[in-house]
């Protein structure tokens, strides 16, 4: 029996609504999955740059940290160098007093004649040679009764004891033609016969070793003992 063109309209009709009704949700679903591919991604994005800016962010507070560890350093630096100079100032204004008083040493007769008998004495062994020159301040020679007689008898009463120690003669001769420098407090330079070997026994040069031996020892009584040394020795 054939089909009426209203029947057929109909299941045309029917076919179309079908169709369209697939292909809705057949696009929904399309949506759906776009909508989760795209949520996915965006998750997959944001989750990639935050943990790039964390990155960023953490390298910058190490790298913030490290200049202020380096700042630090270099301020902890600074202030231990400043804390050095003013000590180094301090012991050379202490040196430099002690210069300033050395003077005083070569105005007291008495004591100056000891330490001179000293000095040669020290003098004669330090060089142990046959023939020796002593040489001492232009001022000292020109106060012949004070000063020179204490180092002419320094000599005399030192020759014997230098004998008799090392079994040997000695020839001294006092220099009279060349002096120490007007700079000098006091005491004498010891020559070899050629000149050529020195010893330096003025007051300044025995200062200047008195200083470098007892450096440690002055160090800790102006500035206390060192924390941080380990060892005494």
């Amino acid at each position: 029996m054939a089909l009426s063109d209203a029947d057929v309209q109909k299941q045309i009709k029917h076919m179309m609504a079908f169709i369209e009704q697939e292909a809705n949700e057949k696009a929904e679903e399309i949506d759906a999955k776009a909508e989760e591919e795209f949520n996915i991604e965006k998750g997959r994005l944001v989750q990639t740059q935050r943990l790039k800016i964390m990155a960023y962010y953490e390298k910058k507070e190490k790298q913030i940290d490290q200049q202020k560890k380096i700042q630090m350093s270099n301020l902890m630096n600074q202030a231990r160098l400043k804390v050095l100079k003013a000590r180094d100032d301090m012991i050379a204004d202490l040196l430099t007093e002690a210069r300033q008083r050395l003077a005083n040493i070569a105005k007291d007769p008495a004591q100056y004649s000891a330490l001179l008998e000293g000095l040669v004495l020290q003098g004669f062994y330090q060089l142990l040679e046959p023939k020796v020159t002593i040489r001492c301040r232009q001022q000292d020679v020109a106060m012949t009764q004070l000063v020179f007689f204490s180092i002419q008898a320094a000599v005399q009463k030192n020759i014997p004891i230098y004998k008799e120690a090392v079994k040997g003669d000695i020839q001294v001769q006092i220099d009279r033609d060349r002096f120490l420098s007007p700079d000098i407090s006091g005491g004498i330079e010891v020559y070899n016969n050629n000149g050529k070997i020195k010893v330096s026994n003025t007051l300044e040069s025995r200062l200047d070793l008195m200083a470098q031996q007892m450096m440690p020892e002055v160090r800790v009584a102006l500035f206390g003992a060192n924390p941080n040394r380990r060892f005494l020795d």
